[in-house]
Order: C-alpha cells, then structure tokens, then sequence
C-alpha cells in the first residue's frame, strides 16, 4: 500500500464530504444558483494566487532539476490556465477585473491559503506536497464524477470548470503530486508520516469549508 492509499484509506469519510457537498452536487446537475458559483469563483481567484506560491516554493526546495521544472510548469499552469478560466468566468458573470483585483479574501480563504504557507515555508517538501495535494486530487476526482453526469461538461455556466479539471492534462498533474509525495514518504518514520497525514487531513478539511463557504456566501461575521 502506498501512502496516498493508506490516507484515503483512513480519511475516506471526510474525503468524500467534500465530493457529495451541495455546491458540488448542484454545479454537476446545474441548479446551482449563479451568484454562488459568482463568488466562488473570486475567492477561489485570490486563493490561486497563494496557491501558486506553493508550487514556487516547492521549486525552491526540490533537490533535482526535473522537480523544480515540474513545479514550475505547476507554477505556469495555474498562473496562465486556472487563473485565465477564471478571468473568462468573471466577464460571463459580470465580474469587472477592478472587482477581481480588489476583492477581499473570506476568512476562510485566508485560513486555509495562510496553513498551506506555513506547512510548506516551515517544513520539508514531503509537507508542502501533502498540503496542496487534496486541492489538486479532489478537484481531479471531482471533475470527473462530474463529466460522467449526462450533460454537465456541456453546461453553459459550469460546463468549462468540469471540462478543465477532468481534463487529462489536469489527471496528469494531479497524478504527478501523488507519486510525488508517495516517494518523498518512503523510508520515513511513523511520527513524520503521522505529521505528513495531519497536513493533509487539515488540508481536506479546507477544501470542505471552502465549498461550504461559497454555497452560503460567508464573509466575515461582523462588518
């Protein structure tokens, strides 16, 4: 068993939360209301920004160079794909890119986008690796549960977003992170793997309250 499998072994209940969530659920049947999805995607457009910094640190502390072009071209991806997905969503939903540029993070946003700094800036890269792999994994997952829903990836509104993270340029990252920390895991004692699993428990916690603060549009609770 590799460690990728022993985590969703352990974590499969709290995995799959994030999976069958309301706005997930809806996006793939296309009920979801579009100012959910609306400000959805500017929190999620100010959290690529910190998220991107994760692959540029993640250059920074790989001990080869075929990691550190592999996280680059993560670092490319997200800055020039992702980004630009959302950048197209925001002119379809009437988002002005001063809208987008000066938006205010949720505190979610922040908590979650701040741990994921932290592990990756404090610790090896077997720890930045386990805190921005349940982003890229569930999303991969997500995608393509959604694509098999008899015309979602045709949608008008949602369509896009499940034609991208089902893509298989999309697998091919998310699969590239799972070997990756599948490797920098071997060899490794029980308490730095507990370690490694407790990033990436907190980090797929996130990623549920991040769904769950966009279906209900939270901000911060007093003005």
């Amino acid at each position: 068993m590799t460690f990728t499998q022993r985590l969703l072994g352990k974590l499969e209940g709290v995995w799959r939360q994030n999976h069958s969530h309301p706005f997930v659920r809806e996006m793939g049947a296309g009920t979801l209301d579009r100012d959910k999805f609306r400000f959805y995607m500017i929190q999620d457009y100010l959290y690529l920004i910190d998220y991107a910094k994760l692959f540029a640190l993640g250059a920074v502390k790989a001990n080869d160079l075929a990691t550190m072009e592999k996280f680059a071209a993560l670092l490319h991806s997200t800055l020039h794909e992702e980004m630009a997905l959302h950048r197209a969503y925001a002119a379809r939903f009437g988002i002005s890119e001063e809208e987008l540029e000066t938006a205010e993070p949720s505190p979610i946003t922040l908590a979650y986008s701040h741990y994921m700094l932290h592990a990756a800036q404090n610790g090896s890269l077997a720890e930045l690796v386990a805190a921005l792999l349940p982003c890229m994994w569930s999303y991969w997952e997500i995608g393509k549960e959604l694509s098999r829903i008899p015309g979602a990836a045709d949608h008008e509104d949602y369509g896009e977003w499940i034609r991208m993270y089902s893509s298989e340029e999309f697998e091919a990252l998310a699969q590239w992170c799972i070997g990756l920390l599948d490797e920098l895991a071997e060899g490794r004692s029980e308490a730095e793997l507990a370690r490694l699993e407790e990033i990436f428990l907190n980090t797929t916690r996130y990623e549920y309250m991040f769904w769950d603060m966009a279906y209900h549009g939270q901000m911060w609770p007093a003005g």
